[in-house]
C-alpha cells in the first residue's frame, strides 16, 4: 500500500490536469485564427454587397413584418418610402474615440460599428474589428429603438425614414436628433447620445397634436443574422445573455434556441439583456420600470436570425401632452474597467457579468484586479505575470514552507523508511503500519508533497480564465517573438524555432516557453529521490514531457506562470531543504540517468 501511495497520487494530479487540458481542449491560437478568418470574411462580404441595393433579390431584407418579431406587436404599421433615402445615403456618422460607423435614417437602426481600438490579428495593418452591420449583410448585427401600439396605425418602424436636425455627425459632445410626423398628431423626437466609450443613451420624446390618446408601447431589440462561430467550449460562453428578474443570469446557446424558438423570463423592473461574444458585447438597457424580456431565433429561408428584445411598460400620451422614455444599449468590447463602471454609475444590475468571470469568480477577478494593477506599474503584462507569481507564491509561502519541509523530514528518514520496507517485505499490513508509526513519530505528512502543486491549480485555472476572457489580454505582448500572451506560443522544435521554411501542425506548436516549462518542471521533480518503484519512476521521468506537450497549446502567458512558479519553487524548496539538513537529490538524480544501470544479474 505504502509503495503505490505516490503513485495513486501522481495519477490523480495528472487526471486532474488532464481533464482541465481536455476541457480547454480548443486552444486559442485556433480560435484567434477561426475568429480572423470569420471578420475578414464579413468584411470583404460587407464591401462586396455594399454597391447592392437594400433588399436585393439573392439578400433578404429586413422588412415590416420583422416587427410582428415582437411579442404582441401590431403589424399594421405605416411604411413609408425609403428609396431616396437609401440612394442618397441617408445616414448620421458616428465618430468617437473608440467607435466609428453610421446611424440609419431607414429605421433610426444603429447598424454599422467598427471598435476604433482593436484589430483583426496582431498585424498592424490588420482591420479594425467590425461589431455592428446592415440587415442586408450576410452577417446583419443591429440594434433598434421602437414603439407598438394599440390605438395606433401610424408608428416609425423599419422602414420610416427619420429627418436629422443640423450636423449629421454623433460624438460624445454633439448629440444628434432624429424627426418624425407621422401625419395624424404624433411628432416623435429621438435624441442619440453616446460616450467617449461605448454607452449609448437613446432620448425618445412623444407629442400629440391630435384630438384622441396615443397609447405606446416602448420596445427594444437587437437581432443577429447567421449563427456565429463560437468557441464552443463551457467555459467560456457566446451567445444571448441578460440578467432580468428573479431568474438573474441567463445564458442561452444559439443551440437553444433552435430547440426553443422563443424563451421568454418573467418580468422585471432592472436589468439587461444582448448577445455577448468572446470580447464584444451590444446589451440593451431598458428604459426605468418594468418590462418583458424576450430571446427568440427565426429561420427565413434559410437565414437563421436571434433577437433578444423587450417590451417596456407601455405610455399614454393625451392629446396636447408629450411623453418620454430614456434607454440604453451597450455596443463595444467588454474592457473591464469600463463594464464596472457602468454597473456603478448607472446603477445596472450585475452588468459585470458581461464578462464570463466563471464559478470561481471570486478567485478569477481579484486575480485580474492584482493583474491590472501590476501591469500599470510595470507597463507589460508579461511582467505582470511574472510578478504575479511572486505574489501568489508569498501568499502561499507557510503552506509550502510546511510543505517543504515535511518533504526535507521524509527524506532523512528515508534510510528507517527502506528498512521497514525490508523487513516487511512479504507483510503489507505490517509494512504500512509500521510506516503510519514512523510518520507519527517523526511528525511527517506523507502528503505534503502534494500540496506546493495542489495549491496552483485554483491559481491555473483563474489565471486561465483572465488570459482567455479578458480583453485586456488581448494581443498583449511579452519580449521578443512572443506578441500575444493570449495565444500559444508560436515557435516550434519541430522547424527549429522558425530557422527551418516550413510550418508544422499545431499538436507539434511545442515552443520556447512549453519547453522551458517542461525543463524546469523536470528539476523540480528531481529535486526529490527517484521513487522505488519502475513504475513510479516512469510515470516522475515521463510527466515533464506530457505537460510540455499539454500546455504548448495554452496561452504563453499561463506557460510563463508555470515556468516561473517551477524555477521560484526549485529556489524554495532548495533552501528549505539545506536548513533542514536533508540532501538535495538534483544533482546525484541527474547524474543518475546517464550511469549504466546495473543488470538483475549485477
Amino acid at each position: 500500500m505504502e509503495n503505490n501511495r505516490n503513485f495513486f497520487i501522481t495519477i490523480a494530479l495528472s487526471v486532474a490536469i488532464l481533464t482541465l487540458w481536455q476541457v480547454f481542449y480548443m486552444n486559442p491560437r485556433i480560435e484567434a485564427q477561426q475568429e480572423a478568418a470569420r471578420i475578414e470574411a464579413a468584411q470583404n462580404e460587407s464591401q462586396e454587397e455594399a454597391a447592392a441595393p437594400a433588399g436585393g433579390s439573392d439578400l433578404p431584407s429586413v422588412d415590416n413584418s420583422d416587427v410582428a418579431d415582437l411579442p404582441g406587436a401590431s403589424q399594421g404599421t405605416q411604411s413609408a418610402d425609403n428609396t431616396e433615402a437609401t440612394q442618397n445615403g441617408g445616414r448620421v456618422r458616428i465618430d468617437t474615440p473608440t467607435l466609428s460607423g453610421s446611424i440609419n435614417l431607414t429605421g433610426a437602426r444603429v447598424d454599422e460599428l467598427v471598435l476604433k481600438d482593436y484589430r483583426v490579428s496582431v498585424d498592424k495593418d490588420s482591420a479594425n474589428v467590425e461589431l455592428l452591420r446592415p440587415a442586408e449583410d450576410p452577417n446583419g448585427y443591429f440594434v433598434e429603438l421602437g414603439y407598438r401600439g394599440q390605438n395606433v396605425e401610424a408608428l416609425p418602424n423599419n422602414n420610416t425614414v427619420w429627418s436629422v436636425s443640423g450636423e449629421p455627425v454623433l460624438t460624445p459632445t454633439t448629440p444628434v436628433e432624429l424627426t418624425y410626423d407621422n401625419g395624424e398628431g404624433l411628432t416623435f423626437t429621438r435624441t442619440i447620445a453616446v460616450d467617449a466609450d461605448y454607452m449609448f443613451t437613446v432620448t425618445d420624446s412623444v407629442a400629440n397634436t391630435g384630438s384622441a390618446a396615443a397609447n405606446l408601447t416602448p420596445y427594444g431589440r437587437t437581432m443577429r443574422f447567421g449563427t456565429p462561430e463560437t468557441v464552443g467550449i463551457y467555459v467560456l460562453h457566446e451567445g444571448l445573455i441578460g440578467v432580468t428578474g428573479e431568474e438573474g443570469l441567463q445564458e442561452i446557446d444559439y443551440d437553444d434556441l433552435q430547440e426553443t424558438p422563443e424563451i421568454t423570463p418573467g418580468k422585471s423592473t432592472d436589468g439587461w439583456l444582448g448577445f455577448t461574444d468572446k470580447y464584444w458585447a451590444v446589451a440593451l438597457i431598458p428604459p426605468q420600470g418594468s418590462f418583458q424580456p424576450t430571446y427568440a431565433y427565426f429561420d427565413s429561408n434559410g437565414r437563421p436570425r436571434y433577437q433578444a428584445a423587450y417590451l417596456a411598460d407601455p405610455v399614454s400620451v393625451q392629446p396636447g401632452a408629450s411623453a418620454t422614455v430614456e434607454s440604453r444599449f451597450f455596443a463595444g468590447a467588454k474592457q473591464v474597467a469600463n463594464i464596472d463602471a457602468y454597473e456603478e454609475e448607472l446603477g445596472i444590475r450585475q452588468f459585470d457579468l458581461l464578462i464570463d468571470w466563471g464559478w470561481f469568480y471570486f478567485i478569477t477577478k481579484p486575480v485580474f484586479y492584482l493583474m491590472d494593477w501590476l501591469f500599470q506599474l510595470l507597463g507589460n503584462f508579461g511582467l505582470a505575470i511574472l510578478a504575479t507569481t511572486v505574489v501568489v507564491k508569498a501568499i502561499f509561502f507557510p503552506l509550502a514552507n510546511k510543505s517543504y519541509k515535511s518533504m526535507a523530514n521524509m527524506k532523512k528518514v528515508q534510510p528507517a523508511m527502506l528498512e521497514i520496507r525490508e523487513k516487511y517485505a512479504d507483510d503489507r499490513m505490517k509494512q504500512q503500519q509500521a510506516m503510519m508509526e514512523l510518520y507519527k513519530k517523526e511528525k511527517i505528512n506523507p502528503l505534503a508533497g502534494c500540496w506546493p502543486i495542489l495549491i496552483q491549480i485554483p491559481v491555473f485555472f483563474a489565471l486561465y480564465k483572465v488570459l482567455y476572457v479578458t480583453i485586456e489580454m488581448r494581443h498583449a505582448p511579452f519580449f521578443g517573438w512572443i506578441r500575444d500572451l493570449s495565444a500559444p506560443d508560436p515557435t516550434s522544435i519541430f522547424n527549429l524555432f522558425g530557422l527551418l521554411p516550413y510550418d508544422v501542425p499545431t499538436f507539434l506548436l511545442i515552443g520556447i516557453w512549453p519547453l522551458i516549462m517542461g525543463i524546469t518542471m523536470f528539476l523540480q521533480m528531481r529535486m526529490n529521490p527517484t521513487p522505488p518503484d519502475p513504475t513510479q519512476a516512469m510515470i516522475f521521468n515521463w510527466m515533464p514531457v506530457v505537460f510540455t506537450f499539454m500546455l504548448a497549446t495554452f496561452p504563453a502567458g499561463l506557460v510563463i506562470y508555470w515556468a516561473w512558479n517551477n524555477f521560484l519553487s526549485i529556489l524554495q524548496q532548495g533552501v528549505i531543504m539545506k536548513r533542514q539538513g536533508a540532501k538535495i537529490e538534483l544533482w546525484d538524480n541527474l547524474t543518475g540517468l546517464f550511469k549504466k544501470k546495473p543488470t538483475p544479474a549485477e
